[in-house]
C-alpha cells in the first residue's frame, strides 16, 4: 500500500503492487456493495436502486476517505448502499439476507480467483520444460501471480472482516435480528462511536490477528474445495 511504497523508497516492487491493488479494491468493494443492493431489491426494497447503487460502476460505491485508508493501510470500507428495511417483505429473515450478500459476494470472487489461479497454474504446467521456465520467469507471469494473491486473500480478508459481528460490519446486522431489542437498539444508537473504535482498533492491529486466522481457515476450506475439481478439461 502507499506506506510500503513510502518504505521502500517507491522501489519498482512496490510500485507494482500498488498498481496491481486498485484493481482488486474495484472489483471487491464494488461487487460487495452491489450484492447488498441488488438482494435489498430482490427482498422488495428499492431504494439502492432510487439512489443510483444497483449498478456496478465503482464510482458509485466508493466512498473517498474509505478508499485513501484502503490505500494506505490495507483496509477500508465502501459507501455503504442504502436500504429501507420496513419495505422488506420479511423484516428478520431479509435483513439477513441483505446482510450476508454482501460478505458472501468477497467469497464467491475468492473462489473465482481460486479456480483462476489453478486453471492457469494447470495450463503453464503442461507446456514443456523450456517453455515453462520462460512463461514462469516472465513478468507477466510474475504480474499475474502478485495480483490474483492479492485478489484472493483480500476477498477473505473482506469477507471475514465484515462477518465481524461489531457494528457496522454485516455482521452486526446479521446478529440483531436475535439479540433482544434493548441491545440491538443500543448498537444502532452508537453505530458511528463503535465504527470510531473498530477503524482505531484496525489502525493498531489490534484485529490483525483473527482477521488473518479466519482468513486462513476460509481460504483452506475454499482450497481444498477447488483441488477436488479436476481441470482435465483444460
Amino acid at each position: 500500500m502507499l506506506i510500503d511504497l513510502f518504505r521502500s523508497g517507491f522501489s519498482r516492487e512496490s510500485v507494482i503492487s500498488l498498481i496491481l491493488f486498485l484493481p482488486v479494491i474495484l472489483i471487491s468493494l464494488t461487487v460487495h456493495e452491489y450484492c447488498h443492493g441488488y438482494a435489498a431489491y430482490k427482498c422488495g426494497d428499492n431504494t439502492a436502486a432510487w439512489n443510483g447503487r444497483l449498478t456496478l460502476n465503482p464510482i458509485k460505491h466508493l466512498d473517498p476517505i474509505g478508499t485513501i485508508m484502503m490505500l494506505l493501510f490495507g483496509f477500508g470500507f465502501a459507501r455503504p448502499v442504502p436500504i429501507n428495511p420496513r419495505n422488506f417483505n420479511n423484516y428478520k429473515r431479509d435483513l439477513c439476507i441483505v446482510s450476508i450478500a454482501g460478505p458472501l459476494s468477497n467469497v464467491f470472487l475468492c473462489l473465482i480467483g481460486l479456480l483462476l489461479h489453478y486453471g492457469v497454474l494447470q495450463i503453464v504446467f503442461l507446456q514443456d520444460t523450456s517453455t515453462l521456465i520462460s512463461i514462469t520467469t516472465s513478468n507477466l507471469f510474475i504480474m499475474w501471480r502478485t495480483f490474483i494473491s492479492m485478489f484472493i486473500t483480500s476477498n477473505a480478508t473482506l469477507a471475514v472482516f465484515n462477518l465481524i459481528p461489531i457494528p457496522p460490519l454485516d455482521g452486526s446486522r446479521i446478529i440483531s435480528t436475535i439479540l433482544p431489542a434493548k441491545v440491538a437498539y443500543f448498537f444502532d444508537k452508537y453505530e458511528n462511536y463503535i465504527m470510531l473504535v473498530v477503524l482505531f482498533l484496525l489502525w493498531r492491529g489490534s484485529l490483525d490477528s483473527i482477521i488473518i486466522f479466519l482468513g486462513d481457515k476460509l481460504l483452506a476450506g475454499l482450497d481444498f474445495i477447488v483441488t477436488l475439481i479436476p481441470f482435465t478439461f483444460l
